[in-house]
């Protein structure tokens, strides 16, 4: 059975379907495969916020102009330029005047280069205000190539976790140049991807002066989080991965994405310490026992799919944990948690702030 990105939550599980490439079985791939007739990215159910003073509140990220900020002087691409694709081919780019990105992590770093005038579609996950108003070229998250080339791109960007292969096929055979860039799975990735991006696209040097931005603004933001209080510990913090229309509560381990996210926000990831080594694992009673979080950290579609807080402590063994009883929930929008881009300072910001309210970090 074949993992659409429509069932697969973030990190490796949905990593199964990679370019050109047969899925990857591991550990976890029973666990997809079995996810895969229920779980649904786009199907959120709505639900009541349930939220009571006692509760974090949502970050400002789901509330606040979902914009990104481009460059201050737009550069002009350089180009022809041959590149070498994460899947192994080298890709000649001779033009970047119609640029088609296929994740909304790709269009976002497009976009803040300074060459959103230059995109002319979007996949589904490319919500920010600018990209809005683009045709999109997914069904649910599969690529549909009919409708990329009816674009006349000459340029494609896609991930190692776009698919079906076939359909990144079809548009490399239909002459297309079609850059392939490893997903992001933890903060060390950002300036990978940027520079990536922008080599592709024949502006290195607007790559480089990003990466340079995002980089000294995540380093500022980790620099305002707070010591523990007292001498005490790092709070312990559960990411969870929630789709309430298909039934599916997963708590994330070492390879779920947002490890590196948690820790340098000051927090410690639960799931890893209880030692689980892989991306995410059903929510259970015994599992949520020994990873034992002070807060869970969630996305705020998926949240809301359960029926807000209220809603999500009706799952087994969620509220007898830490973060359960204090009504303790970190809710980060969708469209930006894990991307790991140039809006990664602000996704951040918003943990340490949500994480750490006695320090009265700004967001």
């Amino acid at each position: 059975m074949r993992i659409s990105q429509d069932f697969a939550p973030p990190g490796r599980v949905a990593r199964q379907r990679r370019t050109g490439r047969a899925p990857a079985r591991g550990p976890l791939g029973a666990l997809a495969a079995g996810l895969a007739l229920a779980l649904a990215l786009t199907g959120c159910a709505g639900g009541t916020d349930g939220t009571s003073p006692a509760t974090t509140k949502k970050a400002s990220a789901g509330t606040a102009p979902d914009r990104v900020e481009p460059l201050a002087t737009t550069p002009k691409p350089k180009l022809p330029v041959t590149v070498e694709s994460a899947d192994g081919a080298e890709v000649t780019v001779t033009s970047a005047d119609r640029i088609v990105p296929l994740s909304g992590g790709l269009s976002e770093i497009a976009f803040t280069l300074g060459l959103g005038k230059k995109v002319v579609a979007r996949d589904i996950t490319a919500t920010f205000e600018q990209a809005e108003k683009l045709p999109v070229v997914t069904r649910a998250h599969d690529v549909s190539a009919e409708s990329v080339l009816s674009l006349r791109p000459t340029v494609v960007l896609a991930e190692t976790t776009t698919g079906p292969a076939e359909a990144v096929e079809q548009i490399r055979e239909a002459g297309v140049p079609l850059v392939v860039v490893r997903p992001a799975g933890q903060l060390s990735d950002v300036g990978r991807r940027i520079e990536a991006v922008a080599a592709a696209l024949g502006v290195p040097d607007a790559g480089a002066e990003l990466d340079a931005r995002t980089t000294s603004r995540i380093d500022a933001v980790r620099k305002s989080v707070p010591a523990p209080a007292d001498g005490g510990e790092k709070p312990r913090v559960a990411f969870l991965y929630l789709r309430g229309s298909a039934s599916v509560h997963l708590l994330g381990g070492r390879e779920s994405g947002a490890s590196s996210l948690i820790e340098a926000a000051g927090g410690v990831d639960a799931g890893k310490a209880s030692g689980l080594t892989k991306d995410f694992t059903a929510i259970t009673s015994e599992a949520l026992a020994k990873a034992a979080p002070d807060a869970f950290l969630v996305m705020s579609k998926g949240l809301e799919s359960v029926g807000g807080v209220d809603g999500l402590l009706k799952l087994p063994g969620i509220a007898e944990t830490p973060a359960g009883l204090d009504r303790r929930i970190v809710s980060v929008d969708d469209g930006v948690l894990l991307n790991y881009g140039p809006r990664t300072d602000r996704v951040l910001a918003e943990l340490v702030a949500q994480l750490h309210p006695e320090s009265g970090a700004e967001r």
